[in-house]
């Protein structure tokens, strides 16, 4: 029997937002010290649609993103991660590939992560294979860090194809281990509810500071491992029964403010102020996601305050989200 395979899918992958413990997912120091970080994915998600592709085009490929591309080779598709997934997966053309957003790209929140599991998921789905979340993150992994080089970390990848909100442990054997976290009386809502994204209107290249990053990177070690800690510690906290938004808050602005001994330009004054007038309107603490410099800041908000946070920066500056449980999913085929 021939096994039937589909002609058009779509996925949906969350995008996350880290809490703490970004950077030491950086192989540099984990592979020498371990890594810890606990992050959550997002209901803000990247869709993909891949269908095949009519030879009435007489074109192998053509990519829809930010801009669209028509390409006869995967050697001559400019997107990196799209052409690597293809040449990993190992489908048959002409496919037809389009992607998708909730919000911009470059905004500290794992989207390309998020582009790279969920084309991924729906090219393997294309040839009729159903993977696990495991080895999606893993070729996600591999297409971005070391096939392309981007002198990135590995938790974008696994938050976008597992969801939830996860512990996850990067071993020095290279070995990433990950606890999907279950809290009680609803303390992730509760800790969502309270919590506002704020757009500081910069886009930015994560690649470059995470380079910088690297740089001189035994000098900083202290700095990462302090790092690792606030993870054991926040860890720790959402287990204790803790009922104070106020000690979640000074968690998260407590591994900012060692963050920012990492790199000079993971901060700038415009950041700051940003951060110290939502302070001043009542935030309890928070720290930009992702690597810096730009993006959402993640802010600690009561929601008795939201409100006045609201009408100081506008619908446009403002973020409302809620936590994602599910990782990156199929969402339609058609045969």
């Amino acid at each position: 029997m021939v096994r039937r395979t589909p002609r058009t899918v779509t996925t949906i992958t969350p995008q996350r937002i880290s809490f703490v413990g970004g950077g030491t997912d950086l192989p540099a120091f984990y592979l020498e010290h371990g890594g810890e970080v606990i992050s959550s994915a997002i209901d803000q998600y990247v869709y993909v649609t891949v269908k095949r592709h009519s030879e009435l085009f007489q074109e192998q490929y053509r990519l829809s993103y930010s801009k669209t591309e028509h390409a006869n080779s995967l050697d001559s598709i400019e997107n990196g991660i799209a052409r690597e997934c293809l040449r990993l997966v190992n489908i048959d053309c002409p496919l037809y590939i389009a992607t998708a957003a909730d919000l911009p790209a470059s905004s500290g929140l794992g989207s390309s992560s998020s582009f790279a599991v969920g084309l991924l998921n729906a090219l393997h789905l294309m040839k009729g294979e159903r993977v696990s979340a495991a080895q999606l993150a893993e070729e996600a992994c591999e297409i971005e860090i070391n096939i392309l080089g981007n002198p990135i970390g590995k938790q974008d990848q696994y938050a976008a194809a597992f969801g939830g909100l996860n512990h996850i442990k990067f071993c020095e054997s290279g070995r990433v281990e990950i606890d999907h976290l279950v809290l009680q009386n609803n303390l992730i809502e509760e800790i969502f509810n309270n919590c506002l994204l704020i757009w500081t209107g910069i886009q930015r290249d994560a690649s470059n500071i995470l380079s910088k990053q690297g740089e001189r990177l035994e000098s900083k070690v202290p700095y990462y491992e302090s790092l690792v800690s606030d993870a054991k510690n926040f860890k720790t906290l959402l287990f204790s029964g803790m009922n104070s938004l106020q000690a979640v808050g000074a968690l998260l602005e407590k591994t900012w403010v060692t963050k920012r001994h990492l790199e000079g330009s993971i901060s700038s004054p415009h950041i700051d102020d940003i951060h110290k007038k939502i302070q001043s309107l009542g935030g309890h603490g928070g720290k930009l996601s992702g690597a810096g410099g730009g993006g959402f800041l993640v802010e600690i908000v009561p929601i008795e305050v939201q409100e006045v946070v609201f009408r100081h920066f506008g619908p446009a500056r403002v973020l409302k989200v809620a936590h994602e449980p599910l990782g990156s999913r199929l969402t339609s085929e058609i045969y």
